[in-house]
């Protein structure tokens, strides 16, 4: 049961509380993206690229800091993540 809560932070050379830290900072910048963009669809001259601009820095936290050990994903998480690019 444990391997379901550390397969994956291993995967990306986090332990479980790295990862919970990290994701947890992904989920609040998207909630605050998302807040930004549902204020901007209905007052277009607020946060006019706010979303755009946290996404866009997720982005390349998310590439640059994390690192796939090789072998540590199966060959069909493999797929999905080259079909993701």
């Amino acid at each position: 049961m444990l391997k379901y809560f550390t397969a994956h932070p291993a995967s990306v050379n986090e332990t479980y509380l790295q990862h919970m830290e990290v994701a947890g900072s992904f989920a609040f910048w998207l909630l605050l993206a998302s807040l930004c963009a549902a204020l901007h669809a209905v007052f277009p001259f607020l946060c006019e690229k706010t979303a755009s601009r946290i996404i866009t820095r997720l982005h390349h936290r998310m590439g640059a800091g994390r690192i796939r050990r090789a072998g540590a994903c199966t060959p069909a998480q493999q797929a999905l993540d080259s079909a993701a690019l």
